[in-house]
C-alpha cells in the first residue's frame, strides 16, 4: 500500500490566482507547505483500478487496469445484469453499453479483488418542462426563521411554509426558496447560522411546527402546560421580538415536544406512526443514528459545562462516535437517543408535506432547497466523518472589492483525495439528502466542485490558496442525480468565478445565480432586459447583501464602517464613489427600459428609495429574459435591515431579523398584491 504521490498531493494547489480586480497574485510557499501538510495521504495501494470511473452517456465505457498477471472480471449493473470477461496485462477492458447509473466492474487475479464503481451519467441536469417550454417562472425566496405569524413560536416554521406556498402559489408563483435547512446545535441554539451547520444530511428542529404534531394535540400534559400563563408569557414574548430569541424559541419548542414524546412512547409497537418511525430510523442508518447520539450527548455535556461548544471540548474518550464510552451512553440515555431521532421524523414529515402541497398547487418548481458550502467545525458531521474533513483548515474567500480583508468562513474542507477514494459517496450521499422533497436546489458557492480557497489554522483570510477538486466528476454525478431526483440546481456564482468553470456549469444545465448589484455593465448602464442570460435565476439580493433599500442608501457601508470592516478611509471612499455611480446608472437603465418614469431627480446623489423606485426595479428584473426570478419579501416590504453582515460575528445580530410585517399582514396588504400581480404579468409576457 503506497501513499498518495507528494508530487499529485501537491498539484491539487494552486500556485497562484486571478483576484477581483484581475491581477495576478503569487501564493506564498508558507502557505503551500502548510496547505500540503494537512492534506494527508490517501491509500493508492496496488489496485488496478481506481475506486470509480465516471462516464457520460454515449461515451465508450473502457478502463485500462494496472495489471502484471491476467485477471478475470465481472461487471454487475445497477439492474442486476451480469457479464464477464477476462484481461491480460496491457490489454483495455471494453465495458458493455450501460445505463444511466452506479454500476460495479470487479477485478480477480493472483488471489486479489478489487473493485470500482462505474458511474454513468447524462451530459445535463434536470430541467422542468415549462423552463424547456420557454416559460419565465418567479417565485419567493424567504430565509424560514424571519417569517412572523399569528401561529409560530417565535420563529418561522413548517406551518408557515405552508402558508407561503399557499400564497406565493396563488399569485401565480412557482416556487418558494428556502434558506438551508440543514441540522443546527439544539443544545446551543444561539449558534444559529443557517451556512455553518452542524450537518447537512439532516434538518433543523426547530422548524417544526408544534402545533400540528398529534401526540402534541392529544397530550392531557403537552395542553395542560400550553394553556399555563407562564407559558403563553413565553411564547408571546418570543413572537413579539424584533430578533430571533434561539435560547427562548429553544426551550419552549423542547419542552413542548418532550411532552408530545411522551405520549408518543405510549402508542402500540404495531401503530402505523411507531411502525413509520421506526421505518424512518432504518433507513437513516448510521448517520442518522449519529446524529441523535451527537445532539443527545452535546445537550449532557453542556448542562455540565456550559463552556463545551462541541465534541473537540469533550473528554478525549467521548470524541470518536464508535468509542466505548459512546456506546454506553447510547445505551443509558437511549430514550434521550431515539427522542431526538424522532424530532427528525417529525421534521422530514411536516417538509414532506410541504413538498405535497406544492404539488397540489402544481407548482413548476415547488420547494427549492439551499446547499451550504461545508459545516461546523465541531458538530455532528465532522463528529463522524474525522477522516473526510481537514479539520487544521477554513476555507473562504481571497480579499476583493467587497471584502477587502477576504473572508473566513470558519468551515473545515472536505479532502478532495477523501471524497475520489470513497468512490465519490459523501458527495453522492449529500446530494440525495438535499435535493430530497424539492424542485430546486441552490448550491452556495458553487465553484467549490472546481476549487475552494483554503486558509490554514491560525492564518488571515488573505494567507489562504485555491485547492482543486475533481470538477468533470463531482458535475456528472450531479446531474445524474438531479435527473433521477427531477430537481434542477441553480449554482451560486457569485465573486470571483474562474473561466474555468462557467462553461462547464452551462454546459452541465446548472443554472446561474445574477444578483441586481452585480450586474452593472458599465459606468452609466446595468444590464439591458433582453441581455440577461436565459439558463439564470434573476435576483435583487441575497443573504450576504444589503437589502434594495440598504444598498439604495449605501446602509451596508455605513454598518460595515462603524463594524471596522473596511481596512482604511481611502477603500471606503471608494467603495461610496462606486455606490453613488451605481445608483445613477440603474436610475439610468430603469429610464431607457421604461420602468421608471422620466423624473431625473433619481440621477442626483442624494434621491430617496420610493416605492416607485423600487416598483421600477422590480419590474425590470421580471422583464429580464433570465428563466427564473426570486422575490424576497423584504422588498414587499421595503426593509432595510440585513439579515447577515458578512465578516462578523458577535458585532452584529446576523441570522436572528425577522420580518417587519406577519404573513397575515403581508398578505392581506393590496400593495403586496398588486406588485406580486405586476411581476406575475410580466414573467408571463416573456414567453
Amino acid at each position: 500500500m503506497k501513499p498518495t504521490n507528494h508530487l499529485e498531493r501537491a498539484a491539487l494547489i494552486a500556485p497562484d490566482y486571478i483576484d477581483a480586480h484581475g491581477r495576478p497574485q503569487q501564493v506564498s510557499s508558507l502557505t503551500r507547505e502548510r496547505l500540503l501538510g494537512l492534506l494527508r495521504p490517501q491509500d493508492a495501494s496496488a489496485s488496478p483500478l481506481p475506486p470509480a470511473a465516471v462516464f457520460r452517456q454515449g461515451e465508450p465505457l473502457a478502463l485500462s487496469p494496472t495489471l502484471f498477471t491476467p485477471a478475470s472480471w465481472l461487471l454487475i449493473s445497477e439492474a442486476g445484469e451480469r457479464w464477464s470477461g477476462r484481461c491480460a496485462p496491457g490489454e483495455t477492458i471494453g465495458l458493455p453499453a450501460l445505463p444511466e447509473g452506479y454500476h460495479q466492474l470487479t477485478l480477480e487475479h493472483e488471489a486479489q479483488r478489487d473493485s470500482c464503481c462505474i458511474i454513468v451519467t447524462p451530459a445535463r441536469c434536470y430541467e422542468p418542462a415549462a423552463l424547456l417550454a420557454g416559460e419565465s417562472l418567479w417565485g419567493s425566496c424567504i430565509q424560514l426563521y424571519t417569517l412572523r405569524s399569528e401561529n409560530n413560536w417565535g420563529i418561522g416554521d413548517f406551518g408557515d411554509l405552508r402558508r407561503m406556498i399557499i400564497e406565493t402559489a396563488r399569485r401565480g408563483g412557482a416556487f418558494v426558496g428556502l434558506n438551508p435547512l440543514h441540522a443546527l446545535f439544539p443544545a446551543e441554539p444561539e449558534s444559529a447560522s443557517p451556512y455553518s451547520p452542524s450537518s447537512r444530511r439532516w434538518l433543523n428542529i426547530l422548524y417544526i411546527d408544534v402545533n400540528a404534531v398529534v401526540d402534541f394535540q392529544q397530550s392531557k400534559a403537552a395542553q395542560r402546560w400550553w394553556q399555563l400563563a407562564t407559558t403563553q408569557r413565553a411564547l408571546q414574548a418570543a413572537r413579539n421580538a424584533r430578533w430571533v430569541n434561539y435560547s427562548a424559541v429553544t426551550h419552549l419548542k423542547l419542552e413542548g415536544l418532550r411532552l408530545a414524546w411522551q405520549q408518543f412512547r405510549q402508542r402500540d409497537a404495531e401503530d402505523a406512526e411507531v411502525m413509520a418511525f421506526d421505518a424512518f430510523v432504518e433507513a437513516g442508518g448510521d448517520s442518522l443514528l449519529c446524529q441523535g447520539v451527537f445532539d443527545a450527548l452535546h445537550a449532557q455535556q453542556r448542562a455540565q459545562n456550559s463552556d463545551s461548544h462541541g465534541w473537540q471540548s469533550w473528554p478525549d474518550a467521548l470524541q470518536h462516535p464508535d468509542s466505548a464510552a459512546v456506546l454506553a451512553f447510547r445505551i443509558e440515555h437511549g430514550d434521550e437517543v431515539r427522542f431526538y431521532l424522532w424530532l427528525q421524523w417529525l421534521a422530514a414529515q411536516q417538509f414532506a408535506a410541504c413538498w405535497q402541497l406544492c404539488q397540489q398547487h402544481e407548482m413548476a418548481i415547488g420547494l427549492y432547497r439551499d446547499l451550504a458550502v461545508g459545516v461546523a467545525r465541531d458538530g455532528a458531521e465532522t463528529w463522524r466523518e474525522r477522516e473526510l474533513y481537514c479539520l487544521e483548515a477554513s476555507v473562504g474567500a481571497p480579499p476583493d472589492i467587497l471584502g477587502p480583508l477576504g473572508q473566513n468562513w470558519g468551515l473545515p474542507p472536505m479532502d478532495p483525495q477523501a471524497i475520489v477514494a470513497r468512490a465519490y459517496e459523501p458527495w453522492i450521499t449529500l446530494l440525495r439528502a438535499s435535493m430530497q422533497d424539492c424542485g430546486a436546489l441552490r448550491i452556495d458557492h458553487v465553484m467549490a466542485l472546481l476549487r475552494l480557497w483554503w486558509i490554514p489554522q491560525g492564518e488571515s483570510a488573505a494567507e489562504g490558496a485555491y485547492v482543486h477538486y475533481p470538477v468533470e466528476a463531482l458535475l456528472a454525478i450531479l446531474a445524474l442525480e438531479s435527473q433521477r431526483h427531477r430537481c434542477m440546481v441553480i449554482g451560486e456564482d457569485l465573486g470571483t468565478v474562474p473561466e474555468a468553470i462557467v462553461d462547464k456549469l452551462r454546459d452541465a444545465g446548472v443554472y446561474s445565480y445574477r444578483v441586481l448589484f452585480f450586474e452593472q455593465r458599465s459606468k452609466r448602464a446595468f444590464r439591458a432586459p433582453a441581455q440577461w442570460p436565459r439558463q439564470a435565476m434573476a435576483v435583487t439580493t441575497t443573504h450576504d447583501m444589503p437589502t434594495l433599500r440598504g444598498w439604495w442608501h449605501s446602509d451596508d457601508l455605513r454598518l460595515g464602517s462603524e463594524l471596522g470592516l473596511y481596512p482604511d478611509k481611502v477603500i471606503l471612499a471608494g467603495l461610496c464613489r462606486d455606490r453613488l455611480a451605481a445608483r445613477k446608472a440603474l436610475a439610468q437603465t430603469l429610464l431607457r427600459s421604461g420602468d421608471l418614469p422620466p423624473r431625473q431627480r433619481y440621477l442626483r446623489g442624494g434621491a430617496r428609495m420610493t416605492s416607485l423606485l423600487s416598483r421600477a426595479i422590480i419590474r425590470y428584473l421580471a422583464g429580464t429574459q433570465s428563466a427564473l426570478l426570486g422575490l424576497q419579501p423584504e422588498e414587499w416590504l421595503d426593509m432595510a435591515t440585513p439579515v447577515n453582515v458578512p465578516g462578523t460575528t458577535d458585532s452584529y445580530p446576523n441570522w436572528r431579523r425577522k420580518l417587519s410585517a406577519t404573513l397575515e399582514e403581508m398578505f392581506s396588504d393590496p400593495t403586496v398584491d398588486r406588485l406580486l400581480a405586476e411581476v406575475d404579468r410580466g414573467r408571463k409576457r416573456m414567453k
